[in-house]
């Protein structure tokens, strides 16, 4: 109606359409501060998280009691990877949520236990029920498939939920992301791209949008759409950084760790200077868990050190402690695991993959297996569901399942160990760029020589050594894996 009634007093065409920002519903006195959330909105599902910060910021600064203003504040900061800030925002909203109408209020709560106390199963009955009361809700659809349902391992309720999401706004971007992240654990890379096909065709575009385009391509081993994707990156506002630690990982999987380490540093220095600090830290994570993986302990334990000192959010610390774990520094890992647990007592990943996954690995290192698995037995309902570290930061995908092998080889029990690397290579499509795809091919190698399977130890140990035949050849668990393989009968 405003845009008929603009065009017939004499306003130009291409000005309405230029200023033509419909208002979203939202609870808020100030029609200033409904006006700044909406256009928020607008950038948020059409351009990006970053692009749209502002105007939620402004929003909140002309209503500082306006719920959903500082809702969808949080939800913008966590999605770029800021963790610390998105919880201090979505308490606030919280705290306001009486000032908010009924399916508001289903959107704040939803986000507290998916920010605050991380509890997904207490998120996904909320957002369920939200879904049921306001079926034609976009944002209830979009939460179960970006953030609850994939973290769960439920990827088939993703999917439903993300094309639901899509039928319901078809010119919201965030959706389309949702259902590439939910399509490539279950191998189907070619909707995925289909995917991504429409929502250019819709003209919608997201940072996002190009890592998928990356893995999607080095899924496929598809070296031409990777470096296509990584160059659109570079000339992409709220991209560079994102892609330059996928990137990263991506030259880790072969053994490329030099080149590896500068992506790396690129991407933290990117985010750094973007304002990002426990962004940066998410990089600098992966960074460090990779160097641990590989056996270098003083870059692990010097790389988990500096993650603390950028940013102290659920993830980098956790990243940081596994780093800690791996380069034998216990004594760390074990602090940091106690106060995880300590701050995030209801959080579902903390406590079914992170402190169970650190003191697994504290076990391994004190050679007390059994007490490993024991502590490994609480991530099995989720155990191929996708990681909160694995966002940003690519590592912590399938970790339970890895640690579980390394357990079974310590009890030498070849058969079961190889069971579980297995699993881990029957799942490539969830690691992507994650170097545990390329590790567990060796490890896969050791469990079999155990078992006495030669053949096909063999077969696994050349897998690995021809991933990584071009790879630096320092790089501890190479020179080791070359000495087990020529020991081969």
């Amino acid at each position: 109606m405003a845009s008929r009634f603009r065009t017939r007093i004499g306003e130009s065409l291409a000005t309405v359409e230029r200023h033509d920002t419909p208002l979203a519903e939202a609870t808020t006195p100030s029609l200033e501060a409904l006006k700044a959330y909406s256009t928020g909105w607008k950038v948020s599902t059409t351009v990006g998280d970053a692009a749209s910060v502002p105007f939620f910021q402004r929003a909140i600064q002309i209503d500082s009691q306006f719920a959903m203003g500082h809702a969808m504040l949080g939800r913008m900061y966590g999605d770029l990877g800021e963790s610390g800030l998105a919880a201090v925002s979505i308490r606030k909203a919280y705290e306001l949520r009486d000032r908010a109408s009924d399916r508001e209020r289903f959107y704040i709560e939803t986000n507290y236990d998916l920010v605050v106390t991380g509890n997904l199963e207490q998120a996904r009955q909320t957002c369920e029920a939200w879904g049921r009361t306001y079926p034609r809700d976009m944002n209830a659809a979009f939460l179960l498939a970006g953030w609850i349902y994939p973290y769960l391992g439920q990827y088939e309720e993703s999917v439903a939920s993300a094309r639901r999401a899509i039928e319901i706004d078809p010119g919201a971007a965030p959706p389309y992301n949702a259902l590439v992240l939910s399509l490539e654990p279950m191998g189907r890379l070619d909707e995925a791209e289909r995917t991504l096909d429409l929502a250019a065709e819709r003209k919608l575009t997201r940072p996002n949008f190009l890592i998928d385009r990356y893995d999607i391509a080095f899924l496929k081993g598809d070296s031409t759409a990777m470096e296509r994707a990584a160059a659109l990156a570079t000339k992409a506002s709220g991209a560079q950084d994102a892609m330059a630690a996928d990137v990263a990982s991506g030259l880790a999987y072969s053994g490329h760790l030099e080149q590896a380490r500068t992506n790396s540093d690129h991407a933290v220095q990117i985010a750094l200077q973007s304002g990002r600090p426990a962004r940066a830290a998410r990089f600098q994570a992966g960074a460090a868990v990779r160097e641990g993986l590989f056996g270098n302990q003083a870059a692990a334990k010097s790389g988990g050190a500096a993650t603390l000192k950028l940013a102290r959010v659920r993830d980098t610390d956790y990243g940081a402690a596994l780093a800690s774990a791996l380069a034998g520094d216990d004594s760390a890992a074990a602090t940091l695991a106690d106060d995880l647990e300590k701050r995030f007592p209801n959080d579902t990943e903390v406590r079914t993959n992170y402190v169970p996954s650190i003191r697994a690995r504290l076990a391994l290192n004190r050679r007390d297996p059994a007490r490993s698995l024991d502590l490994l037995s609480a991530n099995v309902p989720y155990e191929l569901g996708l990681s909160g570290s694995s966002y940003l930061g690519l590592f912590d995908a399938l970790y339970p399942i890895y640690l579980r092998g390394e357990a079974y080889l310590l009890q030498h029990r070849g058969s079961d160990a190889a069971a579980e690397f297995q699993k881990i290579l029957n799942h490539l499509d969830t690691v992507i760029t994650d170097p545990i795809g390329a590790l567990a091919h060796l490890q896969l190698g050791r469990a079999y020589a155990m078992a006495g399977d030669h053949a096909r130890a063999k077969a696994a140990y050349s897998d690995f050594l021809n991933l990584w035949k071009d790879a630096d050849p320092d790089i501890p668990v190479l020179r080791q894996a070359r000495k087990e393989f020529a020991a081969l009968p």
